[in-house]
């Protein structure tokens, strides 16, 4: 989906195997002049990634259909201006908490901290200028899997109303067997909560005017967490079974998305915390997506406890990316992760950091074809 038309030569950085590489394009630029960098992994067969430094953005992922064709299966833009005036995420990394925080503050070691309200009540995914907002640096580093980036962000204490000078890396790696992983890493100098994701839009027709409803979902998940009106967990960890919330079986997006239930009457649709069988802190399948038409199927592999799962519920087809607009459900996304407010839930697991602690997590993005 994404043509970038750039008039300069690209820096070529060979990686990890012998028909693999990684180039660098200018994107664009900062509000304040400064310079974001596009790089391309590229794998084989036609299989590449495209990464901006703003966000440390996920922008344009090629996957083959049935039939071997490759196209891109997210949705992105042409240049880094549309991410710079407030996107809703399209696939940027989110922290530092990535989903809702009641009523934008949580109590640390006895202390309150105040975060920016950014979604009704409630503090969303970092706040008024998460990391889906900062300007990132990047470095190719080896890796025998295929083509790695590694970008690297430094947030200081007290930035969007959190403690601790937080150092995040966040490496993309394009595999050789048509796997995009992204692996997380972070280090604190004081005591914080910590929720890193990624907020990439998928579409496995490879047609961004198509809607996502007819695709196929799975998610290995007899739980879900409920919510309120505005979008915050009530605590409970409820069954899915007998809810429109149940895809433990292969299940059509849009065959219940408009069935009258409550949970997606506060959603608009499905924007919701599964939790996943695996627990979390394992290398586990957490969902299985599939195209029927394009014969397309993303399992997603991961080491984190839970899963949104959201419809794209408020694309309103605006703004304009690659000659065209993302209209409403164009797009979803499979955001793994912690549960959300979980730091005014002390029973859900825990998202506290602290100095001498590494957060480590990882998410695996694997394509393949359905005959």
């Amino acid at each position: 989906m994404l043509k970038l038309m750039v008039a300069c030569v690209a820096m070529m950085i060979m990686a990890a195997g012998a028909s693999a590489a990684i180039t660098k394009v200018p994107f664009g630029r900062t509000a304040d002049g400064k310079p974001v960098d596009l790089y391309t992994l590229k794998g084989q067969n036609g299989f590449e990634a495209k990464i901006s430094t703003f966000g440390a953005t996920l922008v344009s992922l090629t996957a083959p259909d049935r039939n071997g064709n490759y196209a891109d299966v997210i949705l992105g833009f042409n240049t880094v201006e549309p991410y710079i005036k407030g996107v809703p995420f399209y696939g940027a990394i989110i922290g530092r908490y990535g989903n809702r925080i009641a009523l934008g503050k949580f109590t640390l070691d006895g202390k309150v901290y105040h975060l920016p309200t950014n979604d009704g009540p409630n503090s969303l995914h970092g706040g008024a200028r998460g990391f889906d907002k900062r300007l990132w640096t990047a470095e190719p580093v080896e890796s025998k899997d295929g083509p790695a980036l590694k970008l690297t962000y430094v947030s200081a204490d007290g930035e969007e109303g959190y403690p601790g000078q937080l150092t995040v890396h966040v490496t993309y790696t394009l595999r050789a067997d048509n796997a995009l992983s992204i692996a997380y890493e972070a280090t604190t100098t004081k005591p914080t909560v910590l929720n890193l994701t990624n907020h990439t839009y998928f579409n496995l027709t490879g047609k961004p005017n198509t809607t996502i409803l007819n695709h196929r979902l799975t998610i290995l998940a007899d739980r879900f967490t409920p919510v309120d009106k505005t979008l915050i967990p009530t605590g409970e960890l409820r069954p899915v079974k007998g809810t429109p919330l149940d895809f433990t079986a292969a299940a059509v997006i849009g065959s219940r998305i408009e069935a009258g239930d409550e949970q997606l009457k506060f959603g608009k649709g499905y924007d919701h915390n599964w939790v996943l069988n695996s627990g979390g802190g394992k290398f586990a399948t957490a969902a299985v997506l599939e195209e029927p038409v394009s014969g397309r199927v993303m399992e997603v592999k991961t080491t984190e406890p839970s899963l949104q799962f959201y419809s794209g519920n408020f694309m309103d087809g605006k703004p304009a990316g690659n000659g065209t607009v993302y209209q409403h459900r164009t797009g979803l996304c499979l955001e793994t992760q912690h549960f959300p407010d979980s730091p005014n839930k002390p029973q859900f697991p825990s998202t506290i950091l602290r100095p001498g602690q590494t957060y480590h997590t990882e998410t695996v993005f694997v394509f393949r074809k359905k005959k």
